[in-house]
């Protein structure tokens, strides 16, 4: 009896959103965070190269873009190593689409 008694209570919470005709969305946005860690996963799997850091994120038109670090070539000294910077690509719900090589530079190298 207790179970029947809160099936209807649970059916009832779902359908309060609905009741005043609006349509629930179909997927709750992910955190910020979970969407970094999911894209930094997946693009080391695929690209097969180990990102030192995420220097930038931000919603675009078609999702997000994510822009991470990486070594691409490691050098003896530490400060002779070939960096480079690539853009991560992921749908709005955070799933991957893609990636591709913005520039290479050197560890000490720093922007003008």
């Amino acid at each position: 009896m207790s179970g029947d008694d809160s099936t209807p209570r649970r059916a009832g919470a779902a359908r309060t959103g609905s009741a005043s005709g609006k349509r629930a969305p179909a997927r709750k946005k992910p955190p910020t965070a979970e969407l970094i860690r999911g894209a930094r996963q997946e693009f080391e799997e695929i690209a097969g190269l180990e990102i030192e850091s995420v220097s930038a994120f931000t919603k675009t038109d078609h999702g997000w873009e994510m822009h991470v670090e990486v070594v691409e070539l490691a050098r003896i000294p530490d400060t002779t190593s070939v960096l480079a910077t690539y853009a991560v690509r992921l749908e709005p719900d955070g799933e991957f689409t893609g990636y591709e090589r913005l520039r290479r530079y050197g560890r000490g190298q720093l922007d003008r």
